[in-house]
């Protein structure tokens, strides 16, 4: 193998089909795109459709028709991860082999109730660690409790530490804010946590670009990563799109859709040049998502959220 191949660059785009992108998602994947295009680095799509109660019908065609409008293209097929459930199914199989995951019988409100009251709803419910040793296989949990088992990792006591390429150095206690966390749901179907793990080692991602959001899920995926073998890719957590009040958009805000927007008339090229004024690229006129590509560095990223103020907003059109 030469050694242009061993370093090659893989990003990835990975939208969920549970509503319409709006514009912090086209500034995400904006950036994503263009961190690794920049550098010569293969894009990979990957559409993340295990969140069956919320994937919306005809959503999955919608998000692509998005992607397509921003320029936005990728390197071989979108991969739908539905289609890869028994290579997420055997990965939690090995970790329950190895005493690395178990059987959980617990429901939410059980966990909730034995949150101790200083720290419920701090970062959310650390599991006690209820069914931890509990029962000596998923066959036997499910026949003994009369209830579906879902499927908890083990989390050792000790802290996680990785490097982010916006935030910095990280490090954070997952034993002591999470506990051991849900690697199959109980309804069968893989946990966000292993599915991304296992399809981004699949896929050869080697770096990562999302919102700063999704940050504390790092920790947990450097621990899968670690214990199924896989190579750790790298991190890059951009700051949000929020709103005048500074809350982050989320999926219900159909008023920044961009089918809203291209209903509007609002040109893709226009859209692009607002989030490279907002990504390190000052003065940026009306252009396709590639032309920007080679002025794109990722070290003069704003370390703000881009606020989206109505007079913001209404660069891109007055009825916004």
């Amino acid at each position: 193998m030469s050694a242009s191949a061993a370093v090659q660059i893989v990003g990835r785009l990975a939208p969920s089909p549970t509503g319409h992108l709006h514009l912090g998602h086209a500034r995400s994947f904006l950036v994503a795109w263009w961190h690794a295009r920049a550098r010569g680095g293969r894009v990979v799509l990957r559409i993340e459709d295990l969140d069956v109660e919320r994937v919306k019908p005809g959503m999955l065609d919608e998000t692509l028709r998005d992607l397509e409008w921003l320029g936005l293209d990728w390197d071989g097929s979108p991969w739908i991860q539905s289609a890869g459930l028994s290579r997420i199914q055997a990965a939690a199989d090995e970790l329950v082999a190895r005493g690395l995951a178990y059987p959980c019988v617990c429901t939410r409100r059980e966990i909730e109730a034995a949150q101790s009251a200083p720290h419920a709803g701090e970062a959310g419910e650390r599991y006690p660690g209820t069914c931890r040793g509990r029962f000596d296989s998923v066959e036997a949990a499910e026949h003994e409790s009369g209830r579906k088992a879902a499927l908890r990792f083990v989390v050792q006591a000790g802290v996680v530490e990785f490097e982010d390429g916006v935030l910095g150095a990280q490090a954070f206690d997952v034993d002591a804010t999470v506990g051991d966390f849900p690697i199959l749901r109980r309804a069968g179907f893989p946990a966000y946590q292993l599915a991304v793990v296992v399809d981004d080692a699949r896929q050869g991602v080697s770096e990562i670009v999302r919102g700063a959001d999704l940050v504390d899920s790092t920790a947990r995926q450097v621990l899968l990563q670690r214990a199924l073998g896989y190579a750790r890719p790298r991190w890059w957590h951009i700051p949000l799109v929020v709103d005048a009040a500074g809350r982050r958009f989320a999926k219900r805000s159909d008023d920044i859709a961009l089918a809203r927007l291209r209903a509007l008339g609002v040109a893709p090229e226009s859209l692009v040049a607002w989030v490279a004024r907002r990504s390190g690229i000052p003065f940026a006129e009306p252009a396709s998502a590639r032309d920007f590509a080679p002025e794109f560095d990722m070290q003069r990223l704003p370390q703000a959220p881009v606020i989206a103020t109505p007079a913001a907003l209404r660069e891109l059109h007055p009825a916004l």
